[in-house]
């Protein structure tokens, strides 16, 4: 029986961790200048990249896998809830909608939304990007109705787009400059438990 480390390695070349960043910062760089989705090639992702275009198909198979792990990377992980109390998570989850730690996201992120609603593939790439975020908030929201926090009737996709909207709106689109943007996210939960708790 031979152990773990004297498994036998795949065939071929290890896959460098630095070309796959290299490339994937090479995408994030390239549509924050003005690419756009549609336009953004291959080639011109592995020339920014410093490698050749059969290095970026050795690890993706098309430019929407390469897409998806660029725009994945750009958007971070979701946000995980403390589980403390349904409001708490909340406020954390509204709070992360529309941030983001790397200042290329705000260029790049508001052109998407044209993209996504022409495109039908592009609008899948979108919806498995934000897959994710939204399943965590589905499960607190469940949760809460589940400990008896929130309306046992609650129309839980309906109470995830409340929460939502108003701030992809807000930091989006800057809809109202008067509202504050450090209080807006607590001011937004509250309002819709005002609507969804449990009387």
């Amino acid at each position: 029986m031979t152990s773990g480390t004297d498994a036998p390695r795949p065939p071929g070349r290890p896959r460098s961790v630095r070309a796959d960043e290299a490339i994937v910062e090479a995408t994030l760089d390239l549509l924050a200048e003005g690419s756009t989705i549609e336009t953004i090639s291959v080639e011109a992702i592995a020339a920014r990249a410093g490698v050749g275009k059969a290095t970026i198909y050795r690890r993706w198979p098309g430019k929407n896998a390469l897409l998806h792990d660029a725009l994945r990377t750009l958007k971070g992980d979701p946000p995980q809830p403390a589980g403390r109390s349904v409001r708490e998570d909340l406020i954390t989850l509204v709070s992360a909608i529309g941030q983001h730690i790397d200042p290329r996201a705000a260029k790049i992120m508001p052109c998407l939304v044209p993209v996504v609603k022409r495109d039908p593939e592009q609008y899948a790439l979108y919806q498995n990007i934000i897959g994710p975020r939204r399943a965590v908030m589905r499960e607190v929201l469940r949760r809460g109705v589940h400990d008896g926090e929130l309306r046992a009737d609650l129309d839980i996709e309906v109470a995830m787009a409340m929460l939502t909207g108003p701030m992809l709106i807000q930091r989006v689109m800057n809809w109202n400059p008067d509202l504050d943007a450090t209080t807006l996210p607590e001011k937004v939960v509250d309002q819709v438990l005002a609507g969804i708790a449990a009387r």
